[in-house]
C-alpha cells in the first residue's frame, strides 16, 4: 500500500533537507577558514624569515606578524619545525604551479617551452627579495634537515628531467654536439646562480640583467633556436 505524502511529513522532509545544507557549508565554512587561517600564518612565516632569518624566526614572530594569537599558532602547526616545513611545502607548491602554468602556455614547441621557463623564473610574483631571502633561508638549512632534503629532491628531481627532455629534442632539431643531461645541469646552475646574486644583492644584478643574462645563455647553449 503507498503511503499517503501528508503536508506535516513533507515539510519534516524539507527541514531535514535545509539542516543538512546547513551543516555541509558550516563544514565548509570551517575548512574554508582554517586554510585561511594556515596561509596567513605562512605568509607571515615567509616575512619573518625574510626579516629575521631562519635562526631568529619565532612562533611569537609569527603570530605577531599575523596578528594573532600565539595560541592560534600552536593549534595549526603544534610547533615551529612543523610550521617551516608546511612554508617550505607551500612555497615548492607555489612555485610548482607557476613554471608548470609557464609551460602550459608555450604550447607544442619545446624551444618555446624551455624560453617560458628559464622566463618564469625571473617573474616578479615568484623572483622577489622577499621569497628569495625566505628561500636562501631554506636552503642554509637543507642540508642538515633531511626532511628539506627530501621535500626539495623530489621536486628538482623531476623539474630537472623536464629541462633534460627538453634539452634531448632541442639537440636533435638543431643538431648539437652537447650532452642533454649535462647541458641540462648546466642550465639549473646557471638559473641558481644568478637567483643567489639576487638573494645576496649584489649592484650589478637585477631582475632586469638576470632575465638578460639568461636570455645570453640560451642564445649561446641554443644558437639555432635563440637568437
Amino acid at each position: 500500500m503507498l503511503e499517503t505524502v501528508t503536508p506535516m511529513k513533507t515539510a519534516e522532509a524539507r527541514d531535514v533537507a535545509e539542516t543538512t545544507r546547513k551543516g555541509d557549508a558550516e563544514k565548509r565554512g570551517r575548512k574554508a577558514s582554517k586554510e585561511v587561517r594556515q596561509l596567513q600564518l605562512i605568509e607571515a612565516t615567509i616575512d619573518s624569515l625574510a626579516k629575521r632569518g631562519y635562526a631568529e624566526t619565532t612562533m611569537a614572530d609569527v603570530a605577531d606578524g599575523a596578528g594573532l594569537s600565539r595560541g592560534i599558532v600552536n593549534f595549526h602547526f603544534e610547533s615551529k619545525e612543523k610550521l617551516l616545513i608546511a612554508t617550505l611545502q607551500h612555497m615548492y607548491d607555489e612555485y610548482s604551479a607557476h613554471w608548470r602554468a609557464a609551460l602550459q602556455k608555450a604550447g607544442d614547441d619545446p624551444a618555446r617551452q624551455l624560453q617560458q621557463l628559464v622566463w618564469a623564473d625571473f617573474d616578479r610574483s615568484i623572483c622577489n627579495k622577499r621569497k628569495l631571502a625566505a628561500w636562501l633561508a631554506f636552503w642554509g638549512e637543507a642540508k642538515s634537515r633531511p626532511t628539506y632534503q627530501a621535500l626539495s629532491s623530489s621536486r628538482d628531481n623531476y623539474y630537472q628531467q623536464v629541462f633534460i627532455d627538453l634539452c634531448t629534442t632541442l639537440k636533435q632539431s638543431g643538431s648539437y654536439a652537447y650532452d642533454p643531461q649535462a647541458m641540462a645541469l648546466a642550465l639549473s646552475a646557471m638559473l641558481e646562480g644568478l637567483w643567489l646574486r639576487l638573494m645576496m644583492g649584489t649592484e650589478d644584478t637585477t631582475r632586469e640583467t638576470a632575465l638578460q643574462a639568461a636570455n645570453a645563455f640560451l642564445a649561446a647553449a641554443f644558437p639555432n633556436h635563440f637568437s
